[in-house]
């Protein structure tokens, strides 16, 4: 089937979507068929656009090439021709881009955890920083970003953090976020001015929701015990911590920056759902890609993403090829859009390729 004949099916489908809305129809059908209407909708206007314009093409080669139409008439079409060509091919990639199979998760919000990586303190400061890079991300977009869990190292550092980032269609933005970040600059502790280089890794998961991850209570296993903070301070007195096991899959989350142990207990299952349900993705779409690896890298926490240098005011992506000389607005405001803008247009000009194959 052509390109066209796929556009027409489209629209037909659409148009048999809004009658069907029309109707009576009630229940889960009806809210079934509202979001493949919704998902349809700005598809069906990308086709509109394509297919007005290449008519209006079509309509100005006719003026064109009648005898009857005067000059002037003639050097007016022939203007607007050309306009309208350059700008077809846009538009039809506009088209062909937005009829890529979507990821069944890009609307969901996401869990980000970052950790520290080799390079010791260095490292855990480095850490916290790219939490708080994404933070301010977050913020510049009206997300929300909410806190589950720090672990501090007492000057400043982050062992390890993790938050839930809410918001429209966090997870498209962040997914490719997930690797090992190196940076490299001369710690505040070095006194000779010597150049370290550390390491902090970020996983970003899709939040699950129950009816996307059903977890048995016979596949798990719940420990509680004392929770402590940085060096063994903020002893509690009570078990409030939870540490949960998900047996079939040897999954562990452990939870204790609440007081409360049910509360911990809740974020902890947040967590545990949102991980097995990325396990099940990367393994779905291990299958699917064979040994192929994804152009914008396997998301694979081992693999080296991205350099921040310091000394240099550079930030480099290593899977794209970019590097931008603005590492102050990267890491101390959040500005991450060149870079993942890039990621996901890259991501979509290799799906294109396999498309046509």
């Amino acid at each position: 089937m052509s390109f066209l004949d796929n556009l027409d099916k489209i629209i037909t489908k659409h148009n048999d979507l809004s009658s069907k809305l029309s109707s009576e129809l009630r229940g889960d059908e009806f809210i079934k068929m509202s979001r493949e209407f919704s998902d349809l909708t700005p598809i069906v206007e990308k086709i509109h656009t394509y297919q007005t314009t290449a008519q209006d093409i079509a309509n100005l080669k006719e003026i064109i090439s009648d005898p009857s139409t005067d000059a002037d008439m003639k050097e007016m079409a022939q203007s607007e021709l050309i306009s309208l060509e350059a700008g077809l091919p846009a538009l039809e990639h506009a088209v062909r881009i937005s009829l890529l199979p979507k990821d069944a998760a890009d609307a969901k919000n996401a869990i980000i955890e970052v950790r520290a990586g080799t390079g010791g303190e260095e490292a855990a400061l480095f850490a916290a920083s790219l939490f708080g890079m994404y933070q301010r991300y977050a913020e510049s977009h009206k997300w929300r970003f909410e806190i589950l869990s720090l672990s501090e190292t007492g000057i400043g550092g982050y062992k390890e953090a993790s938050a839930i980032i809410s918001g429209n269609n966090v997870f498209s933005k962040l997914k490719f976020e997930s690797g090992v970040h190196r940076v490299q600059r001369v710690p505040d502790t070095e006194s000779s001015g010597r150049i370290h280089t550390s390491a902090a890794t970020v996983a970003v998961l899709p939040e699950a929701e129950e009816v996307d991850v059903h977890i048995e209570d016979k596949d798990i296993r719940i420990d509680t015990y004392r929770a402590s903070g940085a060096g063994g301070q903020h002893v509690n007195t009570t078990d409030s911590a939870v540490r949960i096991t998900h047996v079939p899959t040897g999954i562990v989350v452990t939870q204790q920056d609440e007081k409360s142990q049910h509360k911990n207990k809740a974020k902890a299952l947040k967590i545990l759902r949102s991980r097995i349900y990325e396990a099940e993705r990367e393994k779905i779409a291990a299958e699917r890609s064979a040994s192929r690896k994804d152009q914008v890298g396997s998301g694979d926490r081992s693999e080296r993403i991205r350099t921040y240098n310091f000394p240099q005011g550079r930030v480099t992506d290593h899977r794209i090829n970019l590097t931008l000389y603005k590492i102050d607005a990267v890491v101390k405001e959040g500005d991450l859009d060149d870079f993942i803008e890039a990621l996901i247009s890259n991501n979509e000009a290799q799906k294109l390729a396999e498309s046509v194959l």
